[in-house]
């Protein structure tokens, strides 16, 4: 789409384009978590147990972590709408494979490892939709473009359905179809901004990987996007093994968890730029290990569910405060930084299922996991707060920091800390 120079030209850009991240981002996400939502119909069809279930839906999880490095580096140097449109010209390959394909287990892990690219969306959809606005308004506009991880809301609400009626490879079929119109909606509409930072030589990319406050967001980043994505992909089978209800039930569940958590990623992202997104942060670590330290009861379902729903939402809360920071701090460098952060929180969601599943394995429960990620969370809040007390200027420096790379911004009334 073509830069129209006027105002009213550049606003509507600005939230076509943000649309199309969205919508770029929701079907990418649809697809990376695909073999979670029908990880129940799968197993029973290869007859796989709960460490190879675990490992068939960590595994998208791990190479759609991965693969946001490079993606954002492609995204920086040659543009979010040109990587975005490949990305998902790319993806209609293993859907075919596995609609057309009777496949078995590793074949399944050689598919998944495919699939998980559409969880690189990431490091291409929001950087492309932040280099449109002010840094006041980083949190919302953050929080809506990422609020597309609600794909894993619709993979799990439809595709166990659609699995018990049609069986599972047919889904993946089905799912070219939205994929379809997706793809012509972000051709039409999605805009690299012409004013966006230009792309740096490596150098400058290895200098930002030595940067402490890159590693701090990753790990931020590890514990809420990890917890987020990993029981997204989990919970069908958790609450399928540990309640005995159905797939089609099971994703029922997950989708209310994973449907409130996407829309209150937004809410963090805005009251994040209201408040300060450390302070945020510091409520959701502690509310997170709460929620988890409760899990480890496994208490009956009807009070299990909506106590999961809430950690979900506490979890995607944390998100947006964490992206809310991040364009504050890196101003000319998002494509490569919400790459490794973004990379980083999927890895956290890639572990996250194997620590449940494998005590499940070895002890026959789901306790000694959930306890285990209590403490995770209440030592990442620790390292925070130490991290705030003994670094008093780590927010108001980044402003020196970002004036110093671009004088431009000293200028720019709504670039404040």
């Amino acid at each position: 789409m073509s830069f129209m120079h006027s105002r009213d030209g550049i606003q509507t850009s600005a939230k076509l384009t943000v649309l199309a991240s969205f919508l770029h981002f929701d079907m990418c996400f649809t697809i990376w978590v695909l073999l979670g939502s029908l990880s129940v119909p799968i197993s029973q069809s290869l007859g796989l147990n709960p460490f190879l279930q675990t490992v068939m839906v960590a595994v998208p999880t791990l190479s759609g972590s991965l693969m946001r490095i490079p993606m954002g580096l492609l995204g920086d140097r040659f543009g979010g709408r040109r990587v975005g449109l490949l990305m998902l010209i790319f993806l209609f390959i293993p859907l075919l494979l596995g609609w057309l394909l009777n496949i078995n287990f590793p074949a399944v892990l050689c598919i998944g490892l495919m699939l998980g690219i559409g969880g690189s969306s990431f490091a291409v959809a929001l950087p492309m939709a932040s280099h449109w606005y002010p840094p006041s308004k980083q949190g919302l506009v953050m929080g809506i473009s990422a609020a597309g991880n609600m794909g894993v809301v619709f993979a799990n609400l439809l595709a166990p359905s659609l699995a018990r009626t049609y069986g599972w490879h047919v889904v993946l079929g089905i799912t070219m179809l939205p994929l379809a119109l997706v793809l012509l909606f972000f051709f039409l509409f999605a805009s690299d901004c012409p004013t966006r930072p230009q792309p740096h030589g490596v150098t400058k990319y290895a200098a930002i990987l030595k940067t402490s406050d890159l590693w701090w967001f990753c790990l931020l980043y590890s514990v809420t996007f990890g917890g987020f994505v990993g029981l997204g992909t989990f919970l069908p089978q958790f609450f399928h093994n540990q309640y005995g209800i159905s797939a089609v039930n099971a994703g029922y569940l997950t989708a209310l968890a994973t449907f409130v958590g996407s829309t209150c990623r937004p809410f963090g992202g805005y009251i994040a730029d209201k408040l300060g997104g450390i302070r945020i942060l510091t409520g959701v670590f502690l509310l997170v290990a709460l929620a988890y330290a409760m899990a480890a009861f496994l208490f009956p379902l009807p009070f299990m569910a909506p106590l999961l729903v809430m950690g979900v939402m506490f979890l995607s809360v944390g998100n947006g405060a964490v992206f809310q920071l991040i364009p504050q701090r890196f101003q000319t460098e998002i494509g490569i930084v919400t790459g490794v952060v973004g990379a980083f929180g999927g890895i956290g969601g890639f572990i996250l299922p194997l620590i449940l599943g494998s005590f499940k394995q070895t002890s026959g429960s789901y306790t000694f996991g959930w306890i285990v990620l209590a403490g995770v969370a209440l030592l990442v809040l620790a390292m925070l707060r130490i991290l705030v007390l003994r670094q008093r200027g780590w927010r108001s420096r980044w402003r020196a920091l970002n004036v110093a790379e671009d004088p431009v911004l000293a200028e720019v009334p709504e670039y404040q800390m």
